[in-house]
């Protein structure tokens, strides 16, 4: 069980990690923007912080981002399930081996 725990979790940190490369890429080339700036950009983006610093400013661009959100926003919501899911699976297992043992040890 813990060895698909730890494929789920990479899993999910690699497609957040994919993710936000594939967006700063874009908007690094897209925008002109530093890959800092476009770094920034897309994590703020998929996090649906939007501190409106930084915004698109071409056709092209807006319909980048459009995308980039809503699939960046699902990806994102996704990933953070799985990895709490599964630390919550762990320590929900943790517990009910501990009660266990106290309970063999009160016998």
């Amino acid at each position: 069980m813990f060895e698909k725990i730890n494929s789920k979790i990479i899993v999910a940190v690699s497609a957040l990690f994919t993710w936000m490369a594939i967006g700063t890429f874009g908007f690094h080339h897209l925008e002109n923007w530093s890959w800092v700036q476009a770094f920034y950009f897309s994590v703020a983006t998929i996090t649906t912080v939007g501190y409106g610093d930084l915004f698109p400013t071409t056709d092209l661009s807006r319909i980048f981002v459009s995308l980039y959100i809503i699939s960046g926003v699902s990806i994102t919501i996704t990933s953070l399930t799985v990895i709490g899911s599964s630390f919550l699976a762990q320590r929900e297992k943790d517990l009910l081996s501990r009660n266990k043992k106290k309970k063999s040890k009160r016998k």
